[in-house]
């Protein structure tokens, strides 16, 4: 499949909304407000601190989605930069989108001397998709994760179906 790799801007938000919407019901079967994930979007694309979005394109329309978050860490005294919100859409799957969009990603990772890992988290039970991340040369860690969402007195903003 013949693919553009490129970092996403205000003009790809409809497109990342439907995607994030997607990524939501088909791994979680979770359905979130739509004006607290196009808010969330938005403030990616407006603030390269939060991190980014890049996509990919096939025919001139996106087919694939990555976004990069930033974690830093003082023992390594260095970026991590986390691997989120990737979603292929049906009709490119199985065409190599998420191993482009993740060796574009690996690339400018490594081209920026403070960047020292790249790091994602995925459904325990999704081993397809942790075959695919091992096949790419990432590896299990010994970590597990745990949250607090929402805060005490905040009201969540993702829905259970």
């Amino acid at each position: 499949m013949d693919l553009t790799i490129r970092r996403a801007t205000a003009a790809d938000e409809a497109v990342l909304v439907a995607f994030n919407t997607a990524i939501a019901w088909e791994t979680e079967h979770k359905r979130l407000d739509p004006a607290v994930l196009t808010a969330g979007v938005r403030a990616v694309l407006a603030d390269p601190a939060r991190g980014f979005y890049t996509v990919a394109e096939h025919d001139g329309a996106v087919v694939g989605q990555m976004m990069v978050t930033f974690e830093w860490s003082d023992w390594r005294n260095g970026w991590f930069w986390w691997v989120q919100s990737v979603y292929v859409h049906e009709s490119a799957r199985r065409g190599g989108v998420f191993r482009a969009l993740y060796r574009a990603i690996e690339a400018q990772a490594a081209a920026d001397p403070g960047v020292i890992g790249l790091r994602l988290y995925f459904e325990t039970d999704n081993t397809r998709a942790q075959a695919t991340y091992r096949a790419l040369g990432m590896a299990d860690t010994t970590y597990g994760m745990m949250e607090v969402y929402p805060l005490t007195g905040r009201e969540s903003h993702v829905g259970h179906e």
